[in-house]
């Protein structure tokens, strides 16, 4: 990334500023890599914890995965609770992804993933049907041990407003920027406190919000 020596003092001062800021983060791990997909592609386009909340209506109305993989779109959407045109295709999205997994490995299970290397993982999360790079770097750090940073529009965005990034440089560029810059074991925490930031960043300055469908109990 060009002028990459500047913006990495920028970025480790937003780093420190953030620490400080809170201190308590703690990091998110899956025994089944296939969990972390499943976070990964609802919480993409809404606020983490807006995508917890919605994880936990899953647990109450689907059976497991299985059933999520073969459950009807408007069912996802409610149980997200935020019905957009954008959370459809999130719901289409994860359905196309489980049915995937599904078919290639006879099970709504990606455990296999664990017994490869870094780099052969990441290729099979990457052919998957419906997932993005965020996904794929989400699922890398928190349940494969990848040293990635995962990065939403959101995040793209705070970075690029604040000019701790190059606004000409891509999302694959960014993102091995911030990799170079924090080590593995910080990883995770650097795009908790960053996610955090970047969510309430939006909050503050966007006065307009798209309606929430509320969950029928």
């Amino acid at each position: 990334m060009k002028n990459s020596k500047n913006y990495s003092k920028k970025v480790l001062k937003l780093y420190g500023s953030l620490k400080k800021k809170r201190a308590d983060v703690q990091k998110a791990v899956y025994e089944e890599p296939v969990n972390a997909l499943v976070y990964a592609i609802i919480s993409e386009h809404i606020a983490a914890d807006k995508a917890t909340s919605a994880l936990k209506r899953f647990d109450d109305y689907f059976v497991d995965l299985n059933d999520l993989r073969v459950s009807r779109t408007d069912d996802i959407v409610e149980m997200i609770g935020i019905d957009t045109p954008a959370m459809h295709e999130t719901a289409a999205r994860l359905t196309r992804a489980l049915r995937c997994i599904f078919d290639e490995h006879h099970q709504v299970s990606l455990e296999s993933l664990k017994k490869m290397g870094k780099r052969p993982a990441r290729t099979a999360l990457e052919k998957t049907d419906g997932v993005s790079k965020f996904a794929v770097d989400y699922c890398m750090l928190t349940a494969l041990g990848g040293h990635t940073i995962p990065l939403t529009s959101r995040m793209l965005d705070y970075l690029r407003d604040n000019e701790l990034v190059n606004p000409d440089a891509t999302e694959q560029e960014i993102g091995g920027f911030l990799a170079k810059q924090i080590s593995a074991k910080n990883g995770y925490e650097f795009y908790d406190l960053l996610r955090s930031e970047s969510e309430s960043h939006k909050k503050k300055t966007t006065k307009t919000r798209t309606p929430t469908k509320k969950v029928k109990k």
